[in-house]
């Protein structure tokens, strides 16, 4: 498995309204988007993620209604009506249209945050959801080391005694995968660097609780709300680590 490092100088998310209201319109773009994707129709996406720019939605926009997308691609797999081959052709869609929206981002100077360490849960085999929080943590100023899926607790130890990351965030798509979750923490706690990072969690089957439940930090119920924690905690100066 390779570890893709991703340097937050590459490209920089212009600061957006993200509450505004959108026009009927925006939102009938965006629902044509997640509706091709979760179809696996790359024409169609393509067509709608074009549309979406060209009418002002911004990046954030798109992304969220990729993560619905990719909620509904995960409870497929989970109902068995995708399978594995599915999720590979919903992760290179996704993957076209996160290239499609590169050049949209503006180029230019940011404050570095910190490092994030991310990778999905072992045994999972998704990482659209992760790829998205991937680019919103770099367009903030964050240095992220994608691990990328199905990543043991040894890697992730040796990712966070290698990185020295500020954050470790673990992602996953089913309610199988996700149970594995704790391992990765109390991989943490017996290698005693527990308390060297901030752990968040993210992925359509998640909690708040579940995360309290195996000793994160936090849990994010989407990209913006994953993006805020990792700047709050930043703005905290990372304390009060689990």
């Amino acid at each position: 498995m390779c570890t893709i490092r991703l340097s937050y100088k590459t490209w920089i998310l212009p600061h957006q309204n993200l509450g505004c209201e959108k026009s009927m319109s925006g939102a009938e773009v965006l629902e044509r988007l997640k509706n091709s994707i979760v179809e696996l129709n790359l024409d169609q996406t393509l067509v709608a993620a074009r549309e979406a720019l060209s009418s002002g939605l911004s990046p954030y926009d798109l992304m969220e209604a990729m993560r619905v997308a990719s909620n509904i691609v995960g409870e497929k797999f989970e109902s068995c009506e995708y399978f594995i081959s599915e999720l590979v052709v919903a992760g290179s869609i996704m993957k076209a249209v996160t290239d499609l929206l590169k050049p949209h981002l503006s180029k230019g100077d940011v404050k570095y945050r910190g490092k994030v360490v991310i990778g999905s849960a072992p045994g999972d085999l998704h990482d659209i959801g992760k790829n998205l929080v991937a680019v919103s943590l770099i367009g903030a100023g964050f240095e992220v080391v994608d691990l990328g899926i199905d990543v043991s607790p040894d890697r992730f130890i040796q990712a966070v005694k290698d990185e020295q990351p500020n954050i470790l965030g673990i992602s996953a798509l089913t309610s199988t995968t996700m149970m594995r979750i704790g391992e990765v923490i109390e991989a943490l706690r017996s290698a005693s660097i527990r308390g060297r990072v901030r752990v968040i969690l993210g992925g359509a089957p998640l909690t708040e609780d579940f995360a309290r439940s195996v000793g994160a930090d936090a849990y994010a119920k989407d990209v913006v709300q994953g993006l805020r924690i990792c700047e709050g905690w930043v703005s905290e100066g990372l304390s009060k680590k689990g």
